[in-house]
This record gives C-alpha cells, structure tokens and sequence, in this order.
C-alpha cells in the first residue's frame, strides 16, 4: 500500500478489493464487512478508488445533514441517469439547488391536499377490480396491483385532464411498461426516451392553452421560476416530469406491495389497523386532511413495512473535501456506502429487527425513551436537504389507499412461500405476490 494512502486515519476492514454495486453480492460483502468490522469501515474498491461502509446512525446523518455539502452523488447513478436525465435525483451543485428550490412548493401540504380527489378516485376504482375479483373467486395479483394504482394516482396527479385526454385516449397507456418491467435495462430506458416526444406535445398544447389551469404537477412546474424569474427549459422539465413520474409511483407501489402482504400474515396488526381506519374514515366524505392526520397507527404500519423493506436499499456518496468521521479521515474522492436496509435491520439498532411490529413508531413509546422522532436509526427517504420532496405526498397517498380499502377488503395469503427480495435500483418483492381478496361484513 502507497504512502499516500497510510497516511489518513482509515478505519479497519478486509485487505481484499471489493466489487461494490447494486446487487445482492454487494449486500453480502456489506454484512459481512459489518459484522466483522462494526458500523464503520474501510473497503478497497477494485480499481484502486477507496470505500467506507457507514452503518453508525449518527455518522449517517453527520454525512446527509450536517456535512452534506461535502459531498456529491456516488457511483451507481450511471443507469438512473440514462432513465430520468438530469433530474432532482441525479443532479448536483448548483442545478440541483435551483431544480429543488423551483419544485419544492409544488409539495406543499396546501398543493398535497389538493389531490386528495385524485387519491379516492383512484382507490374508488381498485374497489371496483377487487370486488370483481371477490364475486369471480379471483385471487389478485398485488404487485401489478399496487403498480397500477400508483401509476395511475401519479400520471393523474401530474397531468390532470390531460391524462384521459392526451395519455389514454387510444385505451392504451404509454407509461404501463415503467409498472410492468422491473428490470430497467436498455429496453425500458429506450422506451422512456420515446415517451419524451409525448411529453412535449403535452407541454406545448399546456403553454397554448388558455383559461383556469388545471391543478396538477405539470402546472406547478411550469410555473415555477428560479430567483432569477426564469422557468425550467423544455430539456429541464421533461427530466423533472420523468424523475416525478418514475420516483413518485414506485415508491408507493412498492410500499402498499408489502404492507398488504404483511397485513395478510399479522391478524391482529390488521384488526387494530382496521378499528383505526372504520373510525376516523367511515365513509369517502370523511378523507380530509384533519382525518388523515389522525390516522398514528396507519402512519406506524407504514413506517415499519419502510424499515423493512426501504425502496432503495443502498445510497452512494462521494466525499468532494476532506472530512472526519469520528477518529478517521475521510479524503477527498473516498465513495460511501449506505445501506437503509443493513441499519434497519440491524440488532443494536433495532431489537429483533427481522420482526414486523408497527408499535415501533409509536411516538408516545420514543418519547418514554427520550428518542425524538428525527433522532431514530431511520432514513428510508434519506436525510438532510436531499430528503425524498414526494415524502408527504407519498404517506398522504397510502393513508387514503389503506383507510378506504382495509374497511372494505381483507387479502388472504394463498402460498406459504417468502416472495423474496429483489435488489436493484430500487428494492422489491423478488417474486410478485397473490393475495386473495374477501369482502368484510358490516
């Protein structure tokens, strides 16, 4: 080993290089460097680029708050790039700054809750399919199921009118290929950048339109402008409308996937989550903003499907400057490694961590522990300034989605057999899972 690299406080790990990406080798390597090695430690890359592995909630945040400046995306972004363009997720310096500062009021809770119609629409729907399914003896297929509906919530969302208009108007959606293949290989970026061309038609008829705006994504970024007063370029909205539409649909997919798998092996985290929602969302009259709030053990059951199953499992960064972490030094090009899915599942961070038990998150037991919400070994959206903008929009969605269609349906498991996991981009059920729907009785 060279002089130059001795000469920083490295902490321990294996001599041997490592082949690091997004795959189940690497989640291996990482817990097995963890296991043997502890939270923090030092991996040799092949091709001669150093690594630290970062399981130490405090140094975590440290790296995504406090010290985020320090740093840029990691490697691993290549693939997400050739999806989405330049967009919020991919980005850095100065255009990602601009990007969110444009976008973010576009997720404010006054915009959020102004789709909660679109949200009960399309719950009102899946009801109708999962009710066919009871009368029929049909078991459904979740995952697609879960797909469907968040795609569909998030083109709504984003296009308004122009969804049936512009999108369906042939019977056929463009978009379904993001919710029915996984694998986001060539193929799918290929089609992605076909779907661009109808995006653009869609802008122009928006900007050549005229009258009362309709309210959805697409108005809100085109409206928005930098401090300079200047709006995003067709080449920047198109990479900020696919980054909303792919990120915005599969995280909710992918969460209600799992939550409904795990409502149908947990009865009595069923039974509580059913009393909860009967009470405060009796009927479609009663989704507000003031009900869903109230709504503390869907939000828990959510957050406990999130620390098991967090939709991207491994986070990059790659330090710019010079940093420290605890007694070790950080130089300048070192990648960091963090894993949503090795912290949360993690004994001495989480007790019994392969166990699903929504209790928790319950704030009143944190608070008896002298543990503040934002202090938790928890960052399934990330942390610091480049935490998920969608986050609210995204618990909002799945509230309405579980308190209209929990009181009506009960899914039962029909096989035995773990789905799995699948770890990509993002992570998720390895196999898709069947679940049989059954009507409630009053």
């Amino acid at each position: 080993m060279s002089e130059a690299r001795t000469a920083f406080r490295r902490p321990p790990g294996p001599e041997p290089a490592a082949e690091l990406g997004v795959n189940p080798e690497t989640l291996d390597t990482l817990l097995g460097v963890r296991d043997e090695f502890g939270d923090i430690a030092c991996l040799n890359q092949r091709g001669g680029r150093l690594a630290y592995f970062i399981n130490d909630p405090a140094v975590v945040r440290r790296i995504l708050v406090r010290r985020h400046a320090r740093y840029v995306k990691g490697p691993g972004f290549e693939r997400v790039k050739m999806l989405l363009g330049n967009g919020l997720i991919v980005s850095d310096g100065d255009v990602w700054r601009r990007s969110r500062t444009m976008i973010q009021p576009s997720f404010s809770r006054q915009n959020v809750h102004r789709l909660l119609k679109v949200m009960v629409q399309c719950c009102d729907r899946r009801a109708v399919r999962w009710a066919q399914a009871v009368e029929q003896d049909e078991v459904v297929n979740i995952t697609a199921e879960m797909s469907d509906f968040a795609l569909e919530l998030i083109l709504i969302s984003t296009f308004g009118d122009d969804y049936d208009s512009m999108i369906t108007v042939d019977g056929e959606n463009p978009f379904a290929f993001l919710a029915s293949n996984s694998t986001r290989d060539l193929s799918v970026v290929l089609k992605a950048r076909n779907l661009r061309n109808l995006l653009l038609e869609i802008i122009t008829r928006r900007r050549a339109s005229s009258g009362s705006k309709s309210v959805d994504f697409l108005s809100m970024y085109m409206d928005a402008t930098d401090k300079k007063e200047v709006a995003f370029t067709d080449s920047e909205l198109l990479d900020e409308l696919m980054t909303l539409i792919v990120a915005g649909f599969e995280t909710s997919a992918n969460t209600l996937n799992w939550v409904w798998y795990l409502l149908a092996g947990h009865p009595q985290v069923e039974e509580r989550l059913l009393n909860e929602c009967a009470r405060i969302m009796p009927n479609v009259s009663a989704v507000n903003p003031e009900a869903l709030a109230e709504m503390t053990y869907a939000q828990q059951v959510l957050e406990e499907a999130l620390r098991l199953f967090p939709p991207v499992w491994l986070f990059t960064r790659r330090s710019q400057a010079d940093d420290e972490l605890e007694e070790f030094d950080i130089p300048p090009g070192t990648d960091i490694y963090l894993s949503p899915y090795i912290l949360h599942r993690t004994a001495h961070h989480w007790p019994d961590p392969d166990r699903f038990d929504p209790d928790r998150f319950d704030l009143e037991r944190l608070a008896l522990k002298g543990m503040a919400k934002n202090d938790r070994p928890y960052f399934p959206f990330s942390l610091g300034p480049r935490r998920c903008l969608g986050e609210y929009f995204s618990f909002l969605e799945m509230k309405v989605h579980l308190g209209l269609l929990v009181p009506r349906f009960r899914m039962m498991r029909v096989e035995s057999k773990d789905p799995g996991i699948e770890l990509a981009i993002n992570l998720r059920s390895a196999s898709d899972i069947s679940l049989k729907p059954v009507t409630r009785t009053a």
